[in-house]
């Protein structure tokens, strides 16, 4: 399997990023901080490269009308040629179809020294891209060493980012930084204290606003896991009630001064007693029902007794 420089630089990087994370986040006493940077949108809000790529703009426009200008007059020559190739002679018509060749061959190789990939576009593109790249580096270092991110990453690279969260696009404290360090130049002492103060302000609502919104979510959270326990609890005690049986028409209810609590407002002695009473109660009238009979049989033999004697 061949690999390109490319898929090297991004296995290589992903490699020491995994063996960074392998590492014991206990032992360095705090989780990990990632940000990232969107380096388009922090060159389109950096004044001196807006100007200067608009004159690079301005440029390219005008290699492309000088081109539109040579496609101009070779398309003439070639309907001239058609037009006249009846009345010109061999001679004349190679010479003029080595015109159009020439002038071809010229506007291509225009085109490449304007647009090709090593061509003035891109080259002057990349020596005015340079020095904003390299304040960028320096602001996001300063950035990361003063609010201590393990990682800052830029969307815009090589390196495919398939998902990220919003709150941790730090391209917006770039772009301040840079808009103070270019202010700072043109402020006397005085005025530089009063920025500086006003920066540290700013960077604290930054960091504040940060963490209320996730102290928000983290709430949220909370709050949802305890709605689902107590709906659960709801549920069970639910389950545990005993359905209400139905009352039948027929069988007459007892007055309301005589209803006795229902079992769910009893405690387990109450209960207990009920049942031992029930179980007492069933016996007597066993033993009740077994001492009639006794007594029913007792007369029913005396009886058969007095009649034997009198036959």
């Amino acid at each position: 399997m061949n690999y390109t420089v490319q898929d090297m630089k991004k296995y290589i990087f992903l490699l020491l990023v995994s063996c960074w994370l392998a590492q014991p986040i206990v032992a360095q006493g705090r989780g990990v901080k990632i940000g990232y940077i969107d380096m388009e949108y922090i060159l389109q809000n950096v004044p001196e490269y807006s100007e200067a790529k608009n004159l690079l703009e301005q440029k390219a426009q005008k290699w492309k009308q000088e081109i539109e200008v040579k496609k101009i007059a070779i398309t003439k020559l070639k309907e001239s040629l058609k037009v006249e190739r009846v009345l010109l002679t061999k001679e004349l018509i190679e010479e003029r179809e080595e015109e159009i060749t020439l002038q071809e061959t010229e506007l291509m190789d225009y085109q490449l020294k304007r647009f090709g990939p090593n061509g003035d576009l891109i080259v002057q593109k990349a020596v005015l891209t340079q020095p904003v790249q390299d304040q960028v580096f320096n602001a996001v270092q300063d950035i990361a060493e003063a609010k201590k991110y393990d990682f800052i990453f830029d969307r815009t690279s090589e390196l495919t980012m398939l998902f990220v969260a919003k709150r941790f696009d730090i391209s917006d404290q770039v772009v301040r930084k840079l808009a103070r360090s270019s202010k700072r130049n043109q402020l006397t002492k005085k005025q530089l204290k009063e920025e500086e103060a006003k920066e540290a302000k700013e960077d604290m609502v930054d960091e504040s606003s940060n963490l209320t919104e996730r102290q928000k979510k983290l709430d949220e959270r909370k709050a949802a896991r305890e709605k689902l326990v107590a709906d659960r609890k709801a549920e069970a005690n639910k389950a545990a009630t005993p359905a209400a049986t139905t009352v039948d028409k027929t069988t007459p209810t007892a007055p309301a001064t005589e209803a006795t609590p229902t079992a769910g407002t009893k405690t387990k002695e109450e209960l207990a007693a009920e049942r031992k009473k029930a179980i007492e109660d069933r016996r007597k009238a066993l033993e009740e029902k077994k001492r009639k009979a006794l007594e029913e049989r007792e007369a029913a033999r005396k009886a058969k007794e007095a009649n034997a004697k009198q036959n």
